[in-house]
This record gives C-alpha cells, structure tokens and sequence, in this order.
C-alpha cells in the first residue's frame, strides 16, 4: 500500500516500527513523524490520550498538503479536535472524520498504530 509519487511521498508505513517512548509526547498532544523508507519518505503525526495513541497520515484530504503550520501543532485550543491549520477544515480525533471547513465526506488517512510496553509502535 506504499504508493510512491514522483515527490518520494509514501503513505503507509511497514508493522512493527518503534517511534518513540509513549511518555515522549505529553498526555493531549500530538508529535509529528517522519520516517525514510526505501520506497520514500512517510509523513505522520500520534496524538497521545492517556495510555492511548491514534495516527494519523500528515496529509489534508482537501488540498494534499501536511495539516500543521507549526512542528507537533495539530489540534484545536481545547486540544478536543484536529485542525488543518492552512484552510481551517475540523477533524474528529477518533477517527478522522471531518467535520467542518472544505473537506465535508471525508477523512483523515489512518496510521495503524498502538502502545507495546511503553512504546508507540507501528501496525
């Protein structure tokens, strides 16, 4: 599924790839990803929920382009959606739905990944 655009984008990442201590991202933040796979590089961020993480490909379903402005900078003030931060379209964090801005009927790309003793890994 690691489609290779002439960019050297990928937009899936192989099982079992240890990103990070679970305790490397704050409780309610995100951090983004970059990862270089022979087929290209992949771009991804992990919003940390206690001792829970979901992922998400770095990529706005509107334009194609990466949702933050700013490093690890994904989510509304209240930290309870994800924000596209160059056209304003609303996320829903659990699973990507949008829900409001230019991107109505559509959704975050999922990337697979979970919490294996204590270590943000990918599925």
């Amino acid at each position: 599924m690691s489609d290779a655009p002439a960019n050297g984008r990928v937009f899936a990442t192989p099982a079992g790839v240890t990103l990070a201590s679970v305790e490397a991202i704050a409780d309610g933040a995100t951090r983004n990803f970059v990862l270089k796979l022979r087929a290209g590089r992949f771009h991804g961020f992990v919003v940390r929920r206690g001792d829970g993480v979901v992922g998400y490909v770095d990529r706005c379903p509107h334009m194609g382009v990466p949702l933050a402005q700013r490093l690890d900078d994904y989510l509304s003030p209240d930290g309870t959606r994800i924000v596209c931060s160059w056209h304003g379209a609303i996320f829903r964090l659990e699973d990507g739905e949008c829900l409001g801005g230019p991107c109505p009927g559509t959704r975050l790309t999922p990337w697979p990944v979970t919490v294996q003793d204590g270590q943000i890994v990918t599925v």
